[in-house]
């Protein structure tokens, strides 16, 4: 068998490409976030408490952790041009729902589409890369795809916030769904599985190149990427490092300030903007230092969560509202967890062989989604306790318990990772293949 066929190193049609599928990427993470500048007028649009509207994020993120699995191996069998296509097809749909419901069920189904939309498009992004750009390029552009597709996040914060305020809740997000019509015409009319003569052979190559989307079929198949003592750690280390973000940037961000720290609209938008910009800031940074000195990996995620832990405590236990100059530190160290997220599909890459690197790393990302889950629902349900589930009676003692759900997630996380850790000592000792991924993760 003949191997891959190697893309170009460098050519405009690739980079073009590219962009439109990162801007595919943009419109799916715009469709994921939108709620978290537009919360408050969500809960006054369908007239429910903070418990209720949190089941729109849950069930969108539920979604899309249940669909990363099958969103690879459709993404092996259909191309990547489709599925990103077909993604933001879901998501404008999504979006249009949205903005056309009046009951809440219908909100709900628009999430449902939002998140299918949103789980396909990254995973194929990843597909797609491969098959353009040379393989010492794929790494960089990995992370260089995830850091822009959180534009979308400044963009739910600033424009698609202040066109709520201004047009209307409809309008708004009928003009976000129209953006993302826009982007699957582009996507259909620009991007193409790979250069002409390349596409038939690229797939191998992508698997070995990416985190994510290898065959349906992979040797030894779901049950031994799970017994793999280091694909457990990295399941652990990314359950740990993006929630506290995620549920800020996604739902709770805004409640919290506005009518918890008492913040000013825009200033609150402009701290979630920053949140998104301290993440494209830090991503490369953070992917140098997991590069140049991979034994520290896990270390690296770790120091994360414990800096994400060590400043929400020191907000949440200020007495009264926290100084804004202690607001943007807190926004710039989470901003920092979900980059440190990532570092966690090196940690899987080097504990599994390449037939198995596709399911180990659906498994991981799974870890994520799980925490932030949990989180967001229990998030609204302690609101909702507290007799503070509607944005007319949010005030900052109830969220400062409300935000304390986190810890124990964090400290199951960090149970794990330590457990993991000796795992993968064990299979060291062992002799086992865990020897050569400890001395490279741990």
């Amino acid at each position: 068998m003949s191997g891959p066929v190697v893309p170009p190193r460098r050519s405009g049609r690739a980079l073009v490409v590219f962009g439109v599928a990162v801007l595919a990427y943009v419109a799916a993470v715009l469709g994921r976030s939108s709620l978290a500048a537009t919360g408050v007028a969500a809960a006054e649009r369908f007239d429910v408490s903070s418990g209720v509207l949190s089941l729109l994020a849950v069930v969108q993120l539920a979604v899309y952790a249940a669909l990363q699995v099958p969103a690879g191996v459709l993404t092996d069998r259909l191309g990547p041009r489709r599925l990103i296509a077909g993604g933001a097809v879901l998501v404008a749909v999504g979006q249009v729902v949205l903005a056309l419901a009046a009951p809440f069920w219908l909100a709900v189904l628009g999430r449902v589409l939002v998140g299918a939309g949103d789980a396909v498009t990254f995973v194929s992004v990843l597909r797609l890369i491969p098959s353009w750009f040379p393989a010492r390029r794929v790494p960089v552009l990995n992370q260089l795809a995830g850091i822009l597709g959180q534009l979308g996040q400044v963009v739910s914060a600033v424009p698609l916030a202040a066109l709520v305020l201004g047009a209307g809740w409809t309008p708004a997000y009928l003009a976000a769904g129209g953006t993302a019509v826009l982007v699957a015409v582009l996507a259909v009319a620009v991007i193409r599985d790979g250069p002409a003569g390349a596409a038939a052979s690229a797939g191998a190559g992508a698997e070995r190149s990416s985190t994510i989307g290898t065959g349906p079929a992979t040797a030894g198949g779901l049950g031994a990427a799970v017994r793999e003592p280091g694909v457990r750690l990295a399941f652990w280390c990314h359950l740990a490092a993006p929630f506290p973000g995620n549920v800020f940037g996604l739902l709770w961000g805004f409640p919290f300030l506005t009518g918890g720290e008492g913040v000013a609209s825009g200033t609150a938008r402009s701290l979630l903007a920053a949140y998104v910009v301290a993440g494209i800031a830090i991503g490369p940074l953070l992917g140098l230092v997991a590069g140049r000195w991979p034994q520290r990996r896990v270390r690296l995620i770790v120091v994360s969560v414990l800096a994400q832990a060590s400043a929400w405590l020191v907000v949440l236990a200020w007495p009264g509202p926290a100084p804004l100059a202690l607001l943007v530190l807190l926004v710039v160290v989470l901003g920092g967890g979900g980059p440190a997220s990532l570092v966690a599909f090196d940690i899987a890459r080097a504990a599994v062989p390449p037939e198995r690197l596709g399911r180990a790393s659906g498994i991981v990302k799974v870890g994520g989604f799980v925490s932030t889950i949990a989180v967001v629902l229990l998030v609204g349900l302690a609101l909702d306790l507290q007799g503070a589930g509607t944005p007319d009676t949010y005030d900052l003692a109830a969220f400062r318990v409300a935000m304390l759900v986190q810890i124990p997630v964090w400290l199951v996380a960090l149970l794990g990772i330590a457990r993991s850790v000796r795992r993968v000592g064990q299979s060291a000792a062992d002799g086992k293949r865990g020897s050569r991924f400890s001395r490279s993760a741990v």
